[in-house]
């Protein structure tokens, strides 16, 4: 009894042995798999975390750059850089440039002329200033920036740089500007760089630190000051600011500066490696902002940075090395013959197959669950076969079907496109814009804007003797309908004014509406069709001093800056179902008096902070405060006003806008001055601003 105890003993010993030395590797490999994993989600952090930051930098920053790449590329810019002291160029760079400013992140721009040097940068600070802040030397060291940046003839580029006469650091987008082949210099605008760390560096995170670096590895962006190598941007590099100074060796900088390459061929992609950064391991994530031309480098500390939880992993690993240990000597020969070693072979045969290698052979003469599994596997694997054939010859059918319908409708919406083109050119010939220039000059200005490429709005214009006829006409419809609706009214006023002549503008209107009648029928259309018109003429008799106005639905306008006169238009259109007869209304040519016909469109548009329209009010407003300014500066100044009011709203309507103006001093050519009335009252309804 003694013996056989002592056998059991000794074999439970030798079991119990065998189960502490089964733990030991089981305790190993469990380690190992605890780093692995932790290895990898630190992995999928630090990718995570740098595509995260990659679009919270390249978001703001595209923008800015967007804007500011608009602002180096307007008209008026580059006419002033052309003439830096004509005051007209001046004055209208410096206003379009404050709506700029106003859009831009940092509410600042600053321009370079090249031509002087000049220097000129805006903020809240000085905004209304037009004088240059300082001008740039070749000599000067803080200057060297803008000529490296002249010299590397690259359309923008992004500079951290200290600049020393404003007193400021900052993230300058710079943006070259140009007249053809010709540099005229330099403009753009700056974010803070306090601000930019604040926002997209500084963060919370234990652990990571992200840094921003140029193609040449110089920091141009890192939670620590001291280590952005200002002024790199413009060519100039400082090799201890550099990612590169801070590993450990050549080797892994070499491995650094092929992640780079890898990140710049593949923007979609995250690139990692392991290196010794300020004498620490860390994962370094690479990402490469395409847009920006920046590379966003996070360098994650794991053993600073939580990826896993530690205090559960000590009762996990001894739970599971005492499981593992009792389990292991009773289960592993049996796993290892009757499940493992078959599963890896249908393993091997599923991963061939799914590999596209159909003929694969799989363990399907065994006569146990595995069989039938292979067996009904392979059964799978013949209908998914057959079924990606079928497939694949579907996909390349539908694939050429649809090139050939994308082609089609391609060459359609082309001729369409061409054939609206053309249709705007033939309505822009009917426009009185060269009759206008021999016979007024700069007596008129004109402010036409066609909701679409063509519109249902136009304007018209006649010299005759003894005085000139104006007017502003409003078709039902936009587009391409509304454009030929202009074409027939065109033709019907022609006529009328052929039959009764210049002097009477009610006749005309009251022609035009029996001809539209006669020529649109309301029994030959649907009840949906509109085929009515706004009309607004004004007769000028140079030789009484006097203006004869009609109007269908549109009024006639007259400021000098301090009173407003208006003459409102009958309250029916042309081609009405009601017939009415239009009526003529005088008033005094007044020396230096602006004039206006207006359509509905502008005073319709919506906009503001609630939506709603212009309005007569706002209208009346704006003309009187530019009644005596230039008739080409007043059409600058409406245009400028609608789009501050319209904002990002759509334009709902066609808007045409005439204004005219005639002085004793500065009569039109051709003529004869005028002895021009004084004003008498009654003549019209004045309202004092």
């Amino acid at each position: 009894m003694a013996a056989r105890w002592g056998l059991r003993g000794k074999s439970v010993a030798t079991l119990l042995l065998a189960c502490l030395l089964s733990l030991i590797p089981a305790v190993l490999l469990g380690w190992k798999a605890i780093d692995d994993i932790r290895r990898h989600f630190a992995n999928a952090y630090a990718e995570n975390y740098t595509l995260l930051h990659m679009q919270r930098i390249l978001a703001p920053v595209s923008r800015e750059l967007a804007l500011a790449q608009r602002f180096a590329n307007t008209l008026v810019l580059r006419q002033w850089m052309a003439d830096e002291d004509g005051s007209d160029s001046q004055a209208r760079f410096f206003a379009e440039a404050e709506g700029f400013r106003q859009d831009f992140a940092d509410r600042s721009y600053f321009v370079i002329v090249d031509a002087s040097g000049n220097y000129y940068y805006t903020n809240d600070d000085n905004a209304g200033s037009r004088a240059p802040r300082y001008r740039l030397d070749v000599t000067q060291p803080n200057d060297a920036w803008y000529f490296q940046v002249r010299r590397t003839n690259e359309p923008y580029n992004l500079n951290v740089n200290v600049d020393h006469e404003l007193g400021v650091t900052k993230v300058w987008l710079n943006v070259l500007v140009r007249e053809g082949d010709s540099l005229l210099g330099l403009a753009g605008t700056g974010v803070e760089l306090g601000g930019f760390l604040d926002a997209f560096l500084r963060d919370e995170a234990e652990g990571l630190t992200p840094m921003i670096v140029d193609q040449q590895g110089a920091l141009q962006a890192h939670p620590s000051l001291d280590r952005i190598a200002l002024g790199s941007g413009a060519g100039e590099v400082d090799g201890e600011r550099t990612i590169h100074a801070l590993l450990g060796n050549d080797e892994q900088r070499s491995e650094l500066t092929r992640a780079m390459q890898a990140a710049r061929q593949s923007p979609e992609s995250i690139q990692t490696l392991w290196a010794s950064l300020e004498a620490r391991e860390r994962l370094l994530s690479v990402g490469y902002i395409a847009e920006l031309d920046w590379y966003l480098i996070t360098a994650l500390d794991i053993g600073v940075a939580q990826i896993l939880d530690r205090r559960w992993l000590w009762p996990l690993l001894i739970a599971g090395a005492l499981i593992l240990g009792i389990l292991l000597t009773i289960i592993a020969v049996a796993t290892e013959r009757l499940i493992l070693a078959p599963l890896n072979r249908f393993k091997q045969s599923a991963q061939a197959i799914a590999a596209g290698h159909y003929d694969s052979p799989l363990p399907t003469a065994r006569h146990d669950e595995i069989g039938e599994l292979s067996q009904a596997f392979s059964h799978m694997a013949d209908q998914v076969q057959r079924h990606t054939r079928e497939l694949e010859a579907k996909v390349r059918e539908r694939t050429q079907a649809l090139e050939r319908a994308n082609a089609e409708m391609a060459a359609t919406q082309k001729k369409l496109g061409d054939s609206i083109d053309y249709a705007s050119f033939i309505q822009r010939a009917i426009l009185p814009d060269r009759q206008l220039d021999l016979h007024l000059e700069h007596h008129h200005g004109v402010l036409w804007k066609p909701r679409d490429t063509v519109g249902g709005d136009f304007y018209l214009f006649r010299a005759d003797a003894g005085g000139y006829l104006f007017g502003v006409v409003d078709c039902a419809g936009h587009g391409v309908p509304g454009s030929l609706m202009t074409m027939l009214a065109r033709a019907i006023l022609d006529h009328a004014i052929l039959k009764v002549g210049c002097h009477d503008p009610a006749a005309i209107l009251t022609e035009t509406d029996s001809q539209s009648r006669e020529l649109l029928g309301a029994e030959q259309l649907p009840t949906s069709v509109a085929t009515h018109m706004d009309a607004g003429l004004a007769w000028v008799d140079l030789a009484t001093g006097r203006i004869t106005f009609a109007g269908a639905k549109i009024g006639l306008y007259a400021s000098d800056g301090v009173t407003l006169a208006h003459l409102a238009g009958d309250k029916r259109p042309l081609g009405h179902k009601r017939r009415i007869e239009y009526r003529n209304q005088d008033i005094d040519l007044r020396p230096g008096w602006t004039y206006s016909l207006c359509t509905d469109g502008l005073l319709d548009q919506a906009g503001g902070s609630d939506g709603f329209g212009f309005g007569n009010t706002r209208f009346e407003a704006l003309f009187m405060a530019q009644a005596q300014r230039p008739l080409q500066a007043q059409m600058e100044a409406f245009e400028q006003a609608l789009q501050d009011y319209q904002g990002d709203l759509p334009q709902r309507d066609d808007i045409t806008l005439l204004n005219f103006r005639f002085t004793e001093q500065d009569q039109p050519p051709g003529r004869e001055s005028p002895t021009l009335l004084p004003a008498q009252e009654g003549a019209a309804s004045q309202e004092n601003s």
